[in-house]
């Protein structure tokens, strides 16, 4: 879905995109054969790494809590040296704090550093879909047509929590398409990590929950959409800014 079949194939979207989409967690998606066998193929640590990520992505642990390593390597059935590695990777992607002689805790920002982060971030996903409107191929624009689709027909879906978790999963589908379409190796670089602070801070910052909105975000999205159909670059660009940044427009407000 994310790459183009012609001889000069583009830049997959990231790999933790896709596996977001394909594992389909918590039965939002139906998980692929193909997906099983490549995570049943992964060590114990690595799949540990994924599975403490993901519940940080979904709020499931609260800021400043205490991961216990300990406790971790006994629920994952792994010695204490993975999880103390996963912990690490984590921190480095600013999801998770580790405190010299004292442990790790979930990291917990402040309303500042949220609105910061939201600002900076609305700027380089605001230059991406710049660049993905003047790089787009019509099957890219197929592929994302279907995507805002799935998303569309989640507003009529009755159960918030299934609707939120599925809105996160698609809605990095979605982005992870332009991504795609802009075609650079540094934007796939940086993406990532960009997205899952978006998640986490999404989850854990007391922001007005945008993944149960989903109308809102659904128009927003397919504003943007019509952008790239028009290969309209700068109103693109401001269509995603407005997208971003509408998760602190609330949160603003608040401190």
């Amino acid at each position: 879905m994310f790459s183009d079949q012609s001889p000069n194939p583009r830049l997959r979207a990231p790999a933790s995109y896709i596996s977001l989409v394909e594992e389909g967690r918590s039965g939002d998606l139906p998980a692929r054969q193909g997906t099983r066998r490549a995570r049943n193929a992964l060590p114990l640590g690595a799949l540990a790494q994924q599975e403490i990520r993901a519940r940080l992505l979904d709020g499931v642990y609260a800021p400043g809590q205490k991961l216990s390593v300990d406790e971790l390597s006994s629920e994952f059935g792994v010695s204490r040296q993975p999880i103390m590695e996963a912990l690490r990777v984590l921190s480095t992607d600013g999801l998770v704090t580790i405190i010299p002689q004292v442990g790790s805790r979930v990291a917990a920002y402040d309303a500042q550093e949220v609105r910061d982060f939201f600002a900076m971030f609305a700027s380089m996903e605001g230059a991406v879909a710049g660049l993905a409107a003047t790089r787009r191929t019509n099957a890219d624009l197929q592929a994302l047509d279907e995507i805002s689709a799935r998303i569309g027909a989640l507003v009529d879906e009755e159960d918030l929590a299934s609707r939120g978790r599925s809105y996160r999963i698609r809605n990095r589908e979605f982005h992870a398409q332009i991504h795609a379409m802009a075609d650079s190796a540094i934007i796939a670089d940086l993406s990532q990590r960009m997205w899952d602070r978006s998640d986490f801070l999404i989850n854990t910052a007391e922001l007005t929950d945008p993944l149960h909105n989903i109308a809102n975000r659904h128009h927003d999205h397919e504003g943007i959409r019509r952008a790239l159909h028009a290969r309209d670059g700068e109103q693109a660009r401001r269509a995603m800014e407005t997208h971003i940044l509408g998760n602190i427009a609330t949160h603003a407000g608040q401190s």
